[in-house]
């Protein structure tokens, strides 16, 4: 099969599209044969040495923890060959996703609904797990409360918006002026322009912040929390300062990294499948183009998700 692996870390330059054995399914594992994959700056960031490179214990690497595909070989699972599946799956230890085949454990995969295509849904899984997790698991959200989003129009942004508007919430987010009618019509009612307008206006504002952006940009909008509300922080280069910080003010800070979760990602499934939920794809590449994607990822300007499709 063909790969996008590592034999080192390193820039760009140290993406090789090659050929490499495939895999062989263990049991509770099925063979996926894979039709898209989501890139994402933890993919880009672990090749570079960072990310989760720490959980790496050999090389050659194959990088990409989230996928979409058809069941080539279900195993001693309880899916059949030929059903259309998504997932992330492994993280944060490796699980070779930029690949023609993935070994993927059954438990945290998902079937997709007849109506999501196979592109959509190879970019759906992180983004999605990490806006629900952060809004329901780590932000407890309920109807009817104020929610701010940092980094609104991101690929976890966007998302985090639909959810938060989809539970009910007043939703508020942060993004350039360009971006404003697109978040506009996924539920946002007040699009901030964070070139132009300070978050010292909306102080004690919010129940919840979902912090996408990190650093001094989710320092700066503890303020905008009500006494008992959360910031819930994304960026885990970033979140030990934001939580110090929040602790300084005696506010409330958690942070997330996004675990598998087969059961949520079927339930996101069914909400892309009823037009409750869409995926804003910023481009899709060929998996030879990897690096191409990864550069794109790395300039901080992408509004939606990247896609390798194979």
């Amino acid at each position: 099969m063909h790969t996008i692996s590592i034999h080192q870390f390193g820039g760009l330059e140290e993406l090789i599209y090659s050929k490499q054995s495939r895999p062989q399914p263990a049991s509770g594992e099925v063979l996926v044969k894979t039709a898209a994959v989501g890139v994402n700056p933890i993919d880009w960031k672990t090749c570079s040495g960072g990310g989760a490179s720490g959980f790496i214990q050999e090389m050659p690497f194959i990088p990409g923890w989230e996928f979409s595909g058809i069941i080539e070989d279900a195993g001693d699972t309880d899916f059949k060959k030929g059903e259309a599946v998504f997932g992330m799956i492994r993280f944060p230890q490796p699980a070779g996703c930029y690949a023609e085949y993935i070994a993927a454990p059954a438990d945290q995969i998902a079937r997709l609904p007849d109506a999501v295509d196979l592109v959509t849904a190879g970019g759906l899984p992180t983004a999605s797990l990490t806006a629900w997790q952060a809004l329901f698991d780590k932000g407890e959200l309920k109807a009817g409360q104020q929610v701010l989003i940092l980094g609104a129009a991101g690929g976890v942004g966007h998302l985090a918006v639909q959810l938060a508007h989809w539970a009910g919430a007043q939703v508020s987010g942060t993004a350039s002026s360009h971006n404003h009618e697109l978040l506009a019509s996924l539920g946002c009612k007040q699009t901030i322009d964070y070139r132009h307008q300070s978050l010292t206006e909306y102080t004690n504002s919010f129940d919840l912040v979902i912090d996408c952006v990190g650093g001094d940009t989710g320092i700066q909008a503890l303020p905008c929390l009500k006494p008992d509300g959360i910031l819930v922080t994304l960026p885990s280069v970033t979140k030990d300062q934001v939580i110090a910080a929040g602790k300084a003010q005696r506010r409330r800070v958690e942070a997330i990294r996004c675990e598998p979760s087969a059961e949520q990602l079927g339930k996101i499934g069914e909400l892309v499948a009823d037009e409750q939920l869409k995926l804003q794809i910023g481009n899709t590449f060929a998996l030879e183009k990897a690096s191409d994607a990864f550069a794109l990822s790395k300039s901080g300007h992408v509004c939606g998700k990247l896609i390798l499709t194979i």
